[in-house]
């Protein structure tokens, strides 16, 4: 093609062209140039359809095309989106500079090719900072400058290149996934049902009846005709549209997707099956059109449950959100309410919460105290205490009283979107084996193709008869869909696994990591222990004094302080359900050293005139003495946290080492490890200690698995290969973990390695069964021993047993 005849705009959209993103096609015999494959696609299909007229309509007056999507403007239904209300409703903050961030659903993506397409066509959009897509939950998060471009610029965008999108929100989210899935089953059903008239129709062909009269062949023959085209339009449209936008973008991305050959089978079956028909001579075809269409529709409705069940980490928080409210009309010279939507709710305004009743978005509290069960945000099952002006979070359970709070956070600015973001970027973030998987899935339809027309070609000079055959039968008997299902649902279902555990995976590679570990470096304090001080001991020097008296009147003197050694004599007292001493002179704090009452002092050893003896592991000591010299000393423990001891365990089963890392002094360091079995520990260690350590272990070849509390550990949990934030809260977000343990129990980490080596057991599984199946499946069907509708039922039962063989994951 001579370039110099090519403009620099394009030919669609009117945008300039940079060099290397031209695309050039001939419509109509006439070169065009195109800004990308998208612009190129609805060229093609307006002039394919004859109405290249509105091309020239444009270029004479600047009327606004009927045609929406051949314009640069942003049509009228996609408007509201730029609303600063709903703007705030479908996007969030991303804490740098001024940008924004937007979860997208996607529909109709099918393959690598679509998502390539996607993300290709976004990057274009000035003011598109970072753009990822992942095919499972079919999800796309945009980074994007509000300066420089929309959100309905980025949902016009999408439709642009044959492609729909809406903003995901907790609250609509599993409306839009039952829609999906009633649409498919609608599709199914029409398959089915076609497939099971036309069967009856061609049961004489079946059986061998030879004696049917020649009008009632034909009657039988276009009728079945007639039923199958609906099932080739309505209920394999989908597959027909994603083999042509994979076929037009095939220039750039060098793969065609796994509906290519099932739409060219269809298609030369079904034209070969009227041909014949027409002809009245050969084989119809339509029995193995319909048959093949229902399998291959049921099997993508497992793996569609597969897919929405693998989603539950953000679609499981979405589902804890109420679908209605009440909101208050005209507060506060009214409280009449007024039930309305959630999705209709906008910052600033009232609602009431009744006990029972789920909070539907985040806000501040302006009246009547209640608690809260945010163990859904933070694993903490106690109740929490609200109190005028204290933060309510969407998804939490008010208890107590009825409640008012004012609105100031909905939809993808709440924290449960934030918590479900962070789930979603495990999918984005696609590890190196589902990279792999859809690599090589792209590569076996270009070597499918070539052999089912090779095979042809042979046939056609040895059996002409059975060139088409073959043809089909090859197309349709191969599995693409195993190959390209193999490791991305096992690796969605695993993740949406160690979800309902409590384990908030943020990036892909966990599961994938954790089968690799060969040392596993855990921090001190706020991972093996928790923190909190437990009174362990008490040492009674004084036989005028018992451990129950010398408990009650050292709580009754630490009742109200804040101090971590008051509050765990304070439950040490509540636990042996002892009364406190009723206590008429005043307590008097000295800080730094104790308190004193009357003749009566509680507090450090330099305090009460005493020399400590120092035990290893503690946390700390107090002791209780007055005139007469010291009664009793009080020793405390760190307490350590539940689960640690299952997690130890499960390493020691992978002959994983386990190192013990701390800022702790080496004395505490060494007891713990000691009472914990740890064999490599060191204390007294800075961040950039810990830092190098890992370092180290890493440069000899050890790929290290971190866990840390989230803010102290952060050089720790950066450097390590795999690293998991123990804790709860917003600042996790920021603590560079490649996971969030949201629960207080280490139990859920060690189901989570065991449940690393049974998904690779899954893989590896599903990609033999997928490659064992295509080596026996193409060279029979090269060999005519198949027939098309039996390879079409061992292709959809491929693709079923790999997404069920997957499936098994999520009972971990």
């Amino acid at each position: 093609m001579n370039k110099s005849t090519i403009s620099h705009h394009c030919y669609h959209c009117g945008s300039v062209i940079l060099p290397e993103n031209l695309c050039e096609a001939d419509l109509n015999g006439v070169p065009q140039a195109f800004c990308c494959a998208g612009c190129m696609a609805i060229a093609q299909t307006i002039h394919g359809e004859g109405l290249e007229v509105f091309y020239s309509r444009r270029a004479r007056s600047s009327d606004k095309p009927a045609a929406y999507l051949a314009s640069n403007e942003i049509p009228e239904h996609l408007r509201p989106y730029d609303d600063p209300s709903l703007r705030s409703r479908y996007t969030r903050a991303t804490g740098e500079s001024d940008n924004l961030e937007t979860t997208l659903r996607l529909e109709k993506i099918r393959c690598a090719a679509c998502v390539w397409l996607c993300e290709q066509h976004l990057r274009r959009i000035p003011g598109v900072i970072e753009v990822q897509i992942h095919y499972v939950s079919q999800k796309v998060k945009i980074e994007f400058s509000p300066n420089q471009t929309s959100l309905a610029r980025l949902l016009f965008e999408i439709e642009r290149i044959g492609y729909e999108a809406w903003p995901f929100e907790p609250s609509l989210a599993f409306e839009k996934a039952k829609k999906e899935k009633r649409q498919l089953l609608t599709r199914l059903g029409v398959a089915l049902l076609g497939m099971m008239q036309v069967m009856m129709y061609a049961w004489p062909s079946y059986v061998g009846y030879k004696d049917i009269p020649l009008e009632y062949d034909l009657l039988l023959g276009w009728t079945s005709w007639i039923l199958t085209v609906p099932v080739m339009v309505y209920s394999a449209g989908p597959i027909f549209q994603a083999a042509w936008r994979s076929i037009q973008s095939f220039r750039h991305t060098r793969m065609l997707g796994m509906d290519v050959p099932i739409a060219l089978a269809l298609a030369l079956a079904f034209t070969a099956g009227t041909i014949n028909l027409v002809m009245g001579s050969g084989l119809s075809y339509f029995d193995s059109i319909t048959m093949f269409v229902a399998f291959i529709l049921a099997a993508r409705y497992v793996e569609l449950l597969a897919r929405q069940d693998a989603q539950g980490g953000s679609e499981a928080l979405a589902k804890q959100l109420p679908a209605i409210c009440e909101r208050l009309l005209n507060y506060p010279i009214s409280k009449e309410v007024e039930v309305v939507p959630v999705v209709n709710c906008s910052p600033g305004e009232i609602l009431r919460v009744s006990p029972g009743e789920i909070i539907p978005a985040d806000g501040i509290l302006i009246e009547y105290e209640s608690a809260l069960d945010e163990s859904l945000l933070t694993g903490e099952s106690k109740p929490i205490d609200k109190k005028i002006g204290d933060r309510l979070y969407a998804g939490t359970h008010n208890i107590l009283n009825p409640l008012l709070m004012r609105i100031d956070a909905v939809g993808q600015a709440t924290r449960i979107a934030g918590i479900a973001s962070l789930l979603d970027q495990a999918l984005q973030a696609k590890p190196l084996m589902v990279s792999l998987a859809e690599k090589w899935a792209g590569y076996f339809v270009g070597f499918l193709l070539l052999s089912a027309f090779l095979s042809s070609a042979i046939w056609l000079s040895i059996d002409p008869s059975k060139a088409w055959t073959v043809l089909v039968a090859v197309l349709v008997a191969s599995c693409p869909c195993a190959l390209s299902l193999a490791v991305p649902t096992a690796m969605a279902a695993a993740q949406g696994a160690v979800t309902k555990l409590g384990l908030l995976i943020v990036r892909g590679h966990v599961m994938e990591g954790l089968v690799k570990v060969t040392d596993l470096v855990l921090d001190k304090t706020g991972t093996v222990t928790l923190g909190q001080p437990e009174l362990r001991e008490i040492v009674i020097v004084r036989s005028d004094f018992d451990r129950n008296k010398v408990l009650a009147l050292a709580a009754s003197m630490e009742a109200g302080q804040k101090h971590p050694l008051a509050l765990s004599l304070m439950r040490a007292a509540s636990k042996a359900k002892m009364a406190l001493n009723a206590i008429d002179q005043e307590v008097i704090n000295q800080p730094g050293k104790g308190l004193s009452c009357g003749g009566y002092r509680l507090g450090s050893a330099q305090w009460v005139g005493i020399v400590q003896d120092a035990k290893a592991g503690q946390y700390g000591q107090v002791h209780l003495a007055d005139s007469g010299g010291l009664i009793a000393s009080f020793i405390f423990l760190d307490t350590p946290r539940t689960g640690v001891k299952d997690l130890l365990s499960a390493a020691k089963a992978r002959n994983i080492t386990v190192h013990l890392v701390s800022g702790d002094d080496p004395v505490t360091v060494a007891w713990w490890a000691q009472e914990l079995g740890i064999k490599s520990y060191r204390g007294g260690c800075t961040p950039e200690d810990k830092y190098t350590y890992i370092e180290h272990m890493q440069n000899k070849g050890h790929f290290v698995w971190a866990i840390g509390d989230g803010v102290n550990d952060a050089p720790l949990l950066a450097r390590a290969d795999v690293s998991i934030a123990v804790g709860a809260g917003a600042p996790l977000a920021s603590a560079g973990a490649d996971a969030i343990l949201t629960a207080s129990s280490l139990a859920p980490l060690a189901k989570t390695l065991r449940l690393a080596d049974k998904t690779k057991s899954v893989i590896n599984e599903n990609l033999i069964w997928a490659l064992a199946y295509n080596l026996l499946a193409i060279p029979a069907a090269m060999m005519g021993w198949v027939n098309p509708w039996i390879a079409g039922i061992g292709m959809s039962l491929s693709s079923l047993l790999v997404t069920l063989n997957a499936w098994r994951l999520r009972r971990a």
